[in-house]
């Protein structure tokens, strides 16, 4: 078992604020990797739903894995953004993902977490982001974190549902 899902708990060690949200924030990221566990690259390929050709586990992870580095490395610490979409293909992260193995994104995804993770550790929760959002305001680091455990907890669903179509593998 990774030690990403030894760890997996919603109950945080203290109950200030900063650890309950840290502690969602890394719930919700393992539950992505407890949805993919043993799942078989064709599965994690497939795109299940005729309506959402883009929707599948591997695009999924690749999209969570962008858009924690589009929040906190380009709009929370305003660094230039090199993500893979362009003006032509803004969910390109969603196509690449499919080109490569799952064990990889998740590996991937879990450095840059762990990552994030270190980064912000310190920071005050009402740290602005360097880039404005489009209302022109910056976002406060707390707004990044619940932001993000809302993305990834919605996406969790989606990746429960396409791999219980899959392979009849459900969970919590």
């Amino acid at each position: 078992m990774s030690t990403v899902l030894a760890s997996r708990t919603d109950v945080p060690p203290a109950w200030d604020e900063r650890t309950m949200l840290a502690t969602f924030l890394d719930y919700t990221r393992a539950t992505v990797h407890a949805k993919c566990a043993g799942i078989a690259e064709d599965d994690a390929r497939r795109a299940s739903l005729p309506g959402s050709p883009l929707m599948t586990i591997s695009g999924l992870v690749s999209h969570l894995h962008w858009v924690e580095y589009s929040w906190f490395e380009v709009t929370f610490l305003g660094a230039e953004d090199h993500g893979p979409w362009t003006k032509e293909d803004p969910d390109r992260e969603m196509r690449i993902g499919v080109e490569i193995p799952i064990v990889r994104l998740l590996a991937e995804y879990e450095a840059q977490c762990a990552r994030y993770r270190e980064l912000v550790a310190s920071l005050d929760l009402d740290t602005p982001s360097k880039k404005k959002i489009s209302t022109g305001e910056p976002v406060t680091l707390r707004w990044i974190i619940m932001h993000l455990i809302e993305e990834t907890a919605r996406h969790n669903g989606h990746i429960d549902l396409l791999r219980e179509m899959a392979d009849g593998v459900t969970g919590d």
